[in-house]
């Protein structure tokens, strides 16, 4: 599973960080960085609720 995110939709407001801090995070100029894109297994839950949590839809899974 891959996560992808939209940077023209994206406010890096960090919702998806409350989720998946192992796989989301802001830099120091608060844009969203994907660290891992192909997610960890242990991790597809957590980043599943993230993009279902993200308020501006840009996150997408990708097989």
């Amino acid at each position: 599973m891959r996560v992808d995110v939209d940077r023209d939709l994206c406010e890096a407001n960090g919702v998806c960080t409350g989720f998946a801090p192992e796989v989301f995070e802001l830099d120091d100029e608060d844009e969203l960085v994907v660290k891992y894109p192909e997610v960890p297994e242990d991790e597809v839950e957590r980043v599943t609720q993230a993009v279902a949590a993200c308020p501006r839809n840009a996150l997408f899974i990708r097989d």
